[in-house]
């Protein structure tokens, strides 16, 4: 009998730490690559959306927020959902690095599909065929000209 519950704590202890790297919740929207459920922040593993001041040019060559609308576009996928992130990686900045899901839906995967954030592929080649699918599709930021992300972190501000 005592073997019996034994080997039945020792596959909750392991059944528990196979879900204890995930972190649910209704997110606060930081921006388009970025959100904090239950006070921690999460940057959303192998994507990089503009930065909230960053602007584009649509195909008229006028300029827009495209970080806002980045901003807003996450905020959109996730609606009212709870979802799920799972990874444990944490970058320089203390954040939670993550793959994050409303339901079945790969969020990350979304927001470059649609077009409001590229594959980050100095870090993860995981979402190059949605970003490849959206400039395709000219959609969201793809429909006119933006600097990439980590460029404007860098300053540059002048349009290919």
């Amino acid at each position: 009998m005592s073997i019996l519950i034994v080997a039945i704590l020792t596959f909750l202890a392991f059944a528990g730490n196979a879900y204890a790297d995930d972190l649910t919740g209704k997110p606060l929207i930081i921006d388009g690559d970025t959100i904090e459920i239950a006070g921690e922040r999460v940057r959303l593993h192998g994507i990089d959306a503009p930065e909230s001041d960053q602007v584009c040019l649509r195909a008229d060559a006028s300029e827009y927020r495209c970080g806002e609308m980045a901003t807003f576009a996450l905020a959109a996928i996730i609606e009212t959902h709870w979802i799920t992130c799972k990874g444990e990686t944490r970058d320089r900045y203390g954040r939670r690095i993550a793959v994050c899901y409303a339901g079945p839906y790969d969020i990350n995967a979304k927001m470059v599909k649609q077009g409001w954030a590229v594959a980050y592929r100095k870090y993860s080649m995981d979402y190059v065929a949605n970003e490849d699918d959206a400039r395709t599709r000219k959609t969201g930021m793809w429909r006119g000209q933006f600097i990439a992300p980590w460029d404007w972190r860098k300053g540059v501000r002048e349009f290919p």
